[in-house]
């Protein structure tokens, strides 16, 4: 009975010491994770971002996107939902992180929506079909112009704009500042500089209030 007793309790403690060095452990790699993040704060945003909500929001959400990935489809959504409950309080800003084989050019196509105008129509347009132009994870140009073509764009003028030596320079800086801040996934979000380390709508929603009630 004694030894029965020793050796749970040894079971015990090595349980305990296990689950204090995984939370020591966690706690290193999220504290070394925002420095990391301090460091590049420079890379957050620039002038060239997509930016929607009010210019003094208290909240500003960055998030790091692939218009192919699935994910950040699925969160859109609720990232509109969290803005929509707090008005005037959020805004978004949209970086890239192109992560899936033929995103780059499916960016270039947003991005030269935009010089027209209508990149969030093209962004929610193409977040929505997301399904129709992504097969297996890769990305087809070719199946998204026609899902753009009814937002009145000058199609063949977006085709010129999409391989425009400016719009190449800009995702090449998106790309270089994903990686300056260790962006390895997306939707990857960055609340008011703080990195949404533990991912879901919960811990995004927990860390937008934290930022609103500061």
């Amino acid at each position: 009975m004694k030894q029965k007793i020793i050796f749970i309790s040894a079971a015990l403690a090595l349980l305990a010491l296990f689950v204090v060095s995984t939370l020591i452990f966690k706690n290193k790699q999220q504290s070394a994770a925002q420095a990391h993040v301090q460091v590049n704060q420079e890379a957050l945003m620039r002038m060239h971002s997509p930016i929607i909500g009010a210019q003094n929001a208290k909240v500003t959400i960055v998030e790091f996107l692939d218009p192919a990935c699935e994910a950040c489809a699925v969160f859109y959504p609720f990232i509109k939902e969290l803005m929509a409950k707090n008005p005037e309080q959020i805004r978004l800003v949209i970086r890239y992180a192109p992560l899936h084989q033929g995103a780059e050019q499916v960016i270039a196509v947003l991005e030269a929506a935009r010089k027209q105008g209508k990149y969030w129509p093209a962004l929610e347009t193409l977040l929505a079909t997301q399904d129709q132009w992504t097969k297996n994870h890769q990305a087809n140009v070719d199946l998204v112009l026609p899902l753009l073509a009814p937002l009145g764009l000058d199609m063949a003028q977006l085709q010129t704009d999409m391989q425009s030596s400016g719009i190449q320079i800009l995702i090449q800086q998106e790309i270089a500042d994903a990686q300056a801040l260790g962006v390895n996934k997306t939707p990857s979000y960055f609340v008011n500089g703080k990195l949404l380390q533990s991912f879901g709508y919960q811990q995004l929603s927990d860390l937008v209030d934290e930022a609103l009630k500061k």
